[in-house]
């Protein structure tokens, strides 16, 4: 880290939204600290320093207890410019079905892990009087979501936390964003179970480049809340402010296969794996 650079800092950086979020700080002038729990972590590091950055990466899961402990002990004393909280995991399969454990998983991270870390960055910032924080929100969040109830419940969590903060802050230099990706081409649903059986999961996808680029315009200016993503998205946002709950579901499932047993319900089949985002 260099006194003369701007420091960020993103959660879930070893792929997807979250390396080309990173991309875009290290394109723009920040070095970085990068976070994930995964072994991709290094090999992202050693691609994000190609651009001149200096990355700093913290291989640690933040669902654990030590996790977020980790990752803010490698901060203390650095003057965190932008944090963009970003790691995230989804879990598909009925409600009825799903392992408590990785229910509770999902949220040890999209919630507990978010405010824990929240806490002592936006501390610091406000201490300084300027900063940004970033929250990687969803469209999911507008509306319901069956067959992944807890995924879409804990990222409605994420963008009432982030508009709440965003009060509280008004006037001390700090800003806080929510930026809201539609369904994006990530590993995200095919390892929760959820790239087949659901309406999210099988339509088309946006580009992980263009959602980030979009997010990272949104933090540098400020911006309190964007939907990120293709025009698709964008819609799908707009209309989970105005469509009734009956037409605002994404995780509800396909249509079955050809040949499935009609007195089968989609809801009693083998709950799909955890998975990381």
């Amino acid at each position: 880290m260099t006194d003369t650079r701007p420091l960020a800092l993103i959660t879930g950086a070893s792929a997807g939204i979250g390396y080309e979020l990173a991309r875009q700080f290290a394109g723009h002038g920040y070095d970085l600290v990068i976070n994930a729990k995964d072994e991709r972590l290094a090999s992202a590091a050693l691609r994000l320093r190609e651009t001149g950055a200096r990355v700093r990466s913290v291989r640690a899961d933040l669902r654990t207890l030590e996790g977020p402990e980790t990752l803010l002990t490698v901060v203390d004393g650095l003057s965190v410019d932008v944090a963009a909280l970003n790691a995230g995991v989804g879990r598909g399969g009925a409600f009825v079905d799903t392992d408590p454990a990785d229910d509770q998983a999902v949220i040890d991270l999209n919630i507990t892990a978010t405010v824990r870390l929240a806490k002592p960055l936006l501390r610091a910032m406000v201490a300084r009087g300027e900063g940004r924080i970033a929250f990687t929100s969803s469209v999911a969040a507008t509306m319901p979501g069956p067959f992944q109830p807890v995924c879409n419940a804990s990222k409605s969590f994420v963008q009432s936390f982030a508009e709440a903060l965003q009060e509280e802050v008004a006037d001390t230099g700090v800003t806080i964003t929510s930026f809201m990706p539609g369904a994006t081409e990530t590993d995200l649903f095919r390892r929760a179970g959820m790239a087949e059986d659901t309406r999210m999961g099988t339509s088309r996808k946006d580009d992980p480049p263009q959602v980030a680029e979009q997010a990272f315009m949104a933090i540098v200016k400020g911006e309190k809340k964007t939907v990120t993503g293709s025009l698709k998205a964008k819609a799908l946002g707009a209309a989970g402010k105005l469509l009734p709950d009956g037409g605002r579901r994404t995780g509800r499932p396909a249509k079955a296969r050809a040949g499935s047993p009609p007195h089968v319900s989609r809801a009693r089949r083998r709950p799909a794996a955890l998975t990381r985002g």
